[in-house]
Parts: structure tokens; C-alpha cells; sequence
């Protein structure tokens, strides 16, 4: 399999994190690409005419994009306890909370976008801030409970969202006030999976 990556995408280090977990990684070769909302990659688009990453070419040619369909993709491949739960409770909490932990990477990207535009706009700003601050919240709310259960996939998105804050708004202190948040996520960083997949700021 061939996977369209960056280091710097939270969406690629999500998948890289399954392939570690499911035991995968090494069914994977990465291939470095450049993209970003401003520049079309013609090579990405080749594969995927979104031009968005991460993106997944399997050996007979076919081809899986977003982040939340290779994920499941790969959770399908393996014979261990899945990241996808099967139908039930467990099932709609872990998606939920997949989906609180996209939603929240989708704010801290567009919001790392707006900080670079020639004209700041404050309200989309200060809207995307007031959104993250109440997504961390909820999250301190739930640590408990996110601790308590097994590991699924919604961990591995909040526990991405919350490591990329670090990488690119450590200024917002996110673990101030949120002893319970901050517990759990230092647990989910020693995890193998997400020590071998770091951020890296390279060009």
C-alpha cells in the first residue's frame, strides 16, 4: 500500500497511528507530498481529485480517501480488538468521538490557515477559537469516561487533535484547567503507535 503523507498533517498521523495499532505500518510505504488550499498537487489529484492527504493506493490500483475511511479500512485488515467497535452503544460513542476529534482538527487547520492570510479576518478568528476552547472543555468533562473505556478510534482523534495543539498552538496552554484531559492524553502519548508517528515542521 501506498500512502500520500506529510509529517505535518494530523489527519496522515491518524492513519499512521491505526497502522500501528492494527500492526500494519509496514504494509505501508509513505510518499512525501506537499499540499495545501492554496496550491493543487497534481500528483495527489492523480489519486485523489480532491488533492487532499492523507490518500491510500492499495496494490490492485484502488484508491481510499479521507483519513476516516482508510482508518476503518485498515482496522478491517486485522484479527486484534477493533478500533471501529461493532454495532451498539460502544459503536456510536467511538464515532462520536471521532467526530468531536475530526471537528476539532478541522477548526485548529482552518484556523492555522486564517492566521497566514494577507487579511486576518478577527471574527472567523476569534469564532474558531471560541469553538476549540469549547470542544477542550467538553473533553475535560469526558476524560474520565474516555480513560475508562477501551481504546477506539475516537481516542485516536481527540488524542491527535489535542498532540496537534501542541505542535502548532502550544501558546493556548489547552492543559490549564483541564487536569482530567491532560492526565489522559499524556497516557495516550506514550503509546508506540503515537511515539513513532511525531510531528515534524519540515519543508
Amino acid at each position: 500500500m501506498v500512502l500520500h503523507w506529510s509529517s505535518r498533517s494530523p489527519f496522515v498521523r491518524k492513519v499512521m497511528v491505526v497502522a500501528h495499532e492494527t500492526g500494519q505500518a509496514g504494509r505501508i510505504r509513505t510518499e512525501r507530498v506537499v499540499v495545501s488550499a492554496r496550491t493543487a498537487n497534481p500528483e495527489v489529484m492523480r489519486d485523489n481529485p480532491l488533492g487532499k492527504i492523507p490518500t491510500l493506493r492499495l496494490p490492485d490500483g484502488t484508491v481510499l480517501y479521507d483519513s476516516a475511511v482508510i482508518c476503518e479500512y485498515l482496522d478491517s485488515l486485522h484479527d486484534g480488538p477493533r478500533l471501529y467497535p461493532p454495532a451498539g452503544p460502544a459503536r456510536w460513542t467511538a464515532l462520536r468521538r471521532h467526530a468531536l476529534g475530526n471537528g476539532l482538527l478541522d477548526n485548529l487547520v482552518l484556523w492555522r490557515g486564517a492566521r497566514e492570510w494577507p487579511h486576518r479576518l478577527a471574527d472567523l478568528e476569534a469564532a474558531l477559537a471560541a469553538k476549540t476552547q469549547a470542544a477542550l472543555d467538553a473533553l475535560e468533562a469526558e476524560a474520565e469516561a474516555l480513560a475508562a473505556t477501551p481504546f477506539s478510534i475516537g481516542h485516536v482523534a481527540i488524542g491527535v487533535a489535542l498532540a496537534y495543539l501542541d505542535f502548532r498552538f502550544g501558546e493556548l496552554g489547552w492543559r490549564a484547567g483541564r487536569p482530567a484531559l491532560a492526565a489522559w492524553h499524556a497516557e495516550f502519548a506514550a503509546r508506540p503507535s503515537v511515539r513513532a508517528t511525531a510531528f515534524v515542521d519540515v519543508t
